[in-house]
C-alpha cells in the first residue's frame, strides 16, 4: 500500500504524455466517457457532455496503453491533439522570467500579482483599494481589489479568474483587463464615475502557486482530504453551496472534479463568497473567467432548465461576444452553461445568481478550442486580453446605462 500512497502523492511525469481528442456519436459512448471520467484515472482537459461534442483527455506514456484498449472497445476513434505536454510544459516554463515586473506578455506567479496589486493602490490612490479578505490553506494572503470613484451605492461587477488553478491565461486576463481600466482611467472616467469593480485575480492561490512550483497541470485546492491515497484538493468549482454536488461532481478525493466534503469546505470559496454577500445589494455582474474553450456562459449549470430571465442574460452576452469577436474574429459560443458544455453542480457562477441574486452572471472560458488547451503560449496573452476586454466594456457600460443613478 505504501507504493501507492507514494505514487499518489508525486508529481506526474508528463514526459511523452499526450492529449487525445475523441467524439462520441451514440449515447452508449458519451455514458463510457462519463464513467471513465468519474473514475478519476485520466486528466479530461474537455469534458464528456454531448453526443458529437469532442472530449479530450490527457494519458501519461504509462497509462497510453489502457487508454487505446478503452476507447477501442468503445469504439471511439482517437485524434491527438498534442504530442508531448511535457516538453510544452518545459518550453513555457524557460521562457518565463522570474520577479521581473508586471507585464501581459509572461505569465506571472501568485506572489508578483500580489505585489502589483498592492502597487496600484499606491500609485492610485483616488480609485484603487485593496484589502486582505481571506488567507488561503496554506497561508497565502488573498486580496480584493475595489476601483471606482462613484461611492459605494454605485452599481457594482465582481470579477475574478484562477479558480482552476492550471488555466493560466485567466488570471493573465483578469489582470490586464483590470489594467486598461487604470493605465486609461481619462478614457474610462464616465465608468469608473458610475459603476465599481471588484477585481480577485487569483481564488485558488494554493493551486495556482503549485503550478508553478511542481505540477503545471494542476486543477484543484491544495487542502487536505484525508484520503489514504495521499490525493490533495476539491475541485473549487464544484464546491459553492447552491445545489452542490447534484451532478458533474465526485465524492472522490482523488477526483478531478471533488466536489469537497461539504458545501464551502474550501476556505478560499467560503472568502470570495463572504465578499460576493458584502456587496450583493449593488451587485448586477458577476464574472469569473476559466480556460479553455472560447465559451460565453451564464447559468444553470445543475440543470438544463434556464433561468426565468435567460433571454436578458443572452442578449447581453451575444453584444459582449460581438464585440470580442469584432477584434481579432476570435468565435465563441453562447449559451448556458448545462447546454452549452455539460451538467455540473456546485459552479460559482449558479451560487452567485440562484443565492446572491447577481442578475447578469457569466462564466467566460477564454482561448483556445483545443490546439494548446491549458498550455496557451505566452504571446496569447494580450490578444486574449485585448478581445476579452471589448466583451468586458459591453458589459460595464450596459450595468452603467441600465444601474447608475
Amino acid at each position: 500500500a505504501l507504493v501507492v500512497v507514494a505514487a499518489a502523492a508525486t508529481t506526474r511525469d508528463l514526459d511523452g504524455a499526450k492529449v487525445i481528442r475523441v467524439v462520441p456519436k451514440t449515447e452508449t459512448q458519451l455514458r463510457h466517457l462519463q464513467q471513465l471520467l468519474r473514475r478519476g484515472t485520466y486528466d479530461f482537459w474537455k469534458e464528456p457532455h454531448a453526443v458529437g461534442s469532442p472530449v479530450d483527455i490527457m494519458a501519461t506514456v504509462e497509462q497510453l496503453p489502457k487508454l487505446s484498449t478503452f476507447l477501442a472497445r468503445s469504439g471511439l476513434k482517437g485524434e491527438l491533439r498534442l504530442t508531448d505536454v511535457g516538453r510544452l510544459v518545459k518550453e513555457q516554463a524557460s521562457e518565463r522570467s522570474i520577479g521581473r515586473a508586471m507585464d501581459w506578455t509572461s505569465y506571472h506567479d501568485y506572489d508578483e500579482i500580489n505585489e502589483w496589486l498592492l502597487q496600484l493602490a499606491t500609485d492610485y490612490p483616488e480609485l484603487v483599494t485593496v484589502e486582505q479578505v481571506g488567507t488561503s490553506y496554506e497561508g497565502r494572503i488573498m486580496y480584493l481589489l475595489t476601483l471606482g470613484k462613484g461611492g459605494a451605492d454605485k452599481p457594482g461587477i465582481f470579477v475574478d479568474g484562477g479558480i482552476h488553478a492550471r488555466e493560466w491565461i485567466s488570471p493573465s486576463t483578469v489582470t490586464y483587463m483590470l489594467n486598461q481600466l487604470l493605465t486609461n482611467a481619462a478614457t474610462y472616467d464616465d465608468l469608473l464615475s458610475n459603476v465599481n469593480f471588484y477585481f480577485m485575480p487569483v481564488i485558488n492561490p494554493d493551486g495556482y502557486a503549485y503550478t508553478f512550483t511542481d505540477d503545471r497541470l494542476w486543477r484543484k485546492t491544495r487542502s487536505d482530504t484525508g484520503s489514504s491515497l495521499g490525493c490533495k484538493g476539491a475541485d473549487p468549482n464544484r464546491n459553492w453551496g447552491f445545489h452542490w454536488n447534484e451532478v458533474g461532481a465526485s465524492d472522490s478525493p482523488c477526483s478531478e472534479i471533488y466536489a469537497g466534503p461539504e458545501p464551502f469546505s474550501e476556505i478560499e470559496m467560503q472568502a470570495v463568497r463572504d465578499q460576493i454577500t458584502r456587496f450583493s445589494s449593488t451587485l448586477y455582474a458577476y464574472l469569473t473567467f476559466h480556460s479553455y474553450s472560447q465559451l460565453w456562459m451564464y447559468p444553470w449549470g445543475y440543470t438544463s432548465a434556464l433561468p426565468d430571465d435567460w433571454q436578458d442574460l443572452d442578449n447581453l452576452a451575444q453584444d459582449a461576444v460581438a464585440a470580442l469577436t469584432a477584434v481579432y474574429g476570435t468565435t465563441y459560443e453562447i449559451g448556458s452553461s448545462t447546454n452549452t458544455i455539460y451538467a455540473a453542480a456546485g459552479g460559482s457562477d449558479d451560487w452567485a445568481k440562484g443565492v446572491s441574486g447577481v442578475k447578469y452572471s457569466y462564466t467566460i472560458e477564454l482561448r483556445d478550442t483545443g490546439n494548446y488547451g491549458f498550455l496557451l503560449p505566452a504571446d496569447q496573452i494580450l490578444p486574449t486580453g485585448e478581445e476579452t476586454f471589448e466583451g468586458f466594456l459591453v458589459v460595464a457600460n450596459f450595468i452603467r446605462d441600465t444601474y447608475s443613478k
